[in-house]
């Protein structure tokens, strides 16, 4: 199959990353695998998708690394959603706030356009386009979430505050990778007003009730098709330990990663979760987890799962690999019959 996996942008991307983990599983299996910058695509005046990309054939590579960074030293060609089976939208939109405003939207609106085209598109474009926000969350059961409020209302955030026994989260609406968040107790109360100004700035403000058990970090689980990724028995999973003296759980922010076993309780909040990604087209998504309750879910560029890999000794990458192959081929045995979004997460 042809493969290309959009991404930010080549520079910024490395070759540790769990994207050029997937491209070198499917590279390895013999698939012609492609890599697009947000600011490479285009529109073509035939109607259909084009990008500049970037691609090697022909090499052995012992590892991911070295695998992508030949890919970054190659020069760029040019390919059209007419050459393509699969569009994987991997790229981060939090990641160009304030900086590249412009394509934070790009990679599903021209996700669409080469569906047209009878491409897979992971994750579905149109629910990416609605999830380009932490508000996505809110559609899932109130039984999963925090008791959350989203407002840039002064009052209603301080009221939030004394109902919670002055200890909360707060963070932007918009954004990853644990920027931007803050706990807020009575420790550092006085800083309240400067804090709910400082996230304002960017949108709105996400206040959350505080969890106990987050003083241990987070539990990140990949999902596949709506379902815990494993592989014989271990799972995509682990538990993000924050470094000393912050809440912050996320690997960029200094969190440390740690095997983790699966639970009965993980697996029934994983089962919750199912059937709206399901129904979403949400092929493969990182959820994390603080006791029971669900704190975001990643629909975007889940990383970690070639930490996870390493970590269990197991192969997730080429799992993914396979299961968009099945894709692949239910959509050329059916011509055209099935929608994007039930092939997306079958």
């Amino acid at each position: 199959m042809k493969i290309a996996f959009i991404i930010n942008d080549h520079a910024t991307e490395k070759p540790n990353y769990t994207t050029p983990a997937l491209g070198y599983a499917a590279y390895k299996r013999d698939h012609e695998v492609f890599f697009i910058g947000v600011g490479e695509l285009a529109y073509a005046s035939d109607g259909h998708l084009s990008a500049r990309c970037k691609s090697v054939s022909g090499k052995t590579f012992k590892t991911q690394e070295t695998y992508f960074k030949a890919v970054q030293k190659e020069e760029f060609t040019r390919i059209t959603s007419k050459d393509l089976d699969v569009l994987f939208l991997r790229n981060d939109p939090s990641d160009e706030i304030g900086e590249r405003e412009w394509a934070q939207n790009a990679a599903f609106i021209f996700g669409e356009i080469a569906t047209r085209d009878n491409v897979i598109v992971l994750n579905h474009p149109k629910t990416l386009a609605s999830a380009v926000n932490k508000m996505y969350f809110q559609h899932f059961p109130e039984i999963l979430r925090p008791k959350t409020i989203i407002s840039r209302d002064h009052q209603e955030i301080r009221e939030f505050f004394k109902e919670q026994k002055h200890k909360m989260i707060l963070k932007p609406l918009q954004g990853s990778g644990g920027t931007n968040v803050f706990m807020m107790d009575k420790k550092n109360e006085h800083n309240l007003t400067q804090t709910i100004d400082a996230i304002c700035r960017d949108g709105y403000v996400i206040a959350q009730e505080y969890l106990p058990e987050a003083k241990n970090g987070d539990t990140r689980l990949f999902l596949m098709n709506g379902k815990p990724l494993e592989i014989d028995g271990k799972y995509a999973m682990m538990q993000r330990v924050n470094a000393k003296g912050d809440i912050r759980s996320n690997i960029h922010a200094g969190g440390r990663p740690e095997k983790v076993k699966m639970t009965d309780q993980i697996m029934k909040l994983a089962d919750i979760v199912r059937p709206k990604l399901v129904q979403d087209g949400m092929f493969l998504v990182g959820i994390d987890i603080v006791g029971d309750k669900l704190m975001e879910i990643n629909v975007f560029s889940p990383g970690g799962l070639n930490v996870m890999g390493h970590m269990y000794e197991a192969d997730f990458s080429t799992v993914v690999v396979k299961a968009i192959e099945k894709k692949v081929y239910y959509n050329n045995t059916y011509e055209d019959y099935l929608f994007n979004s039930r092939l997306a997460t079958l």
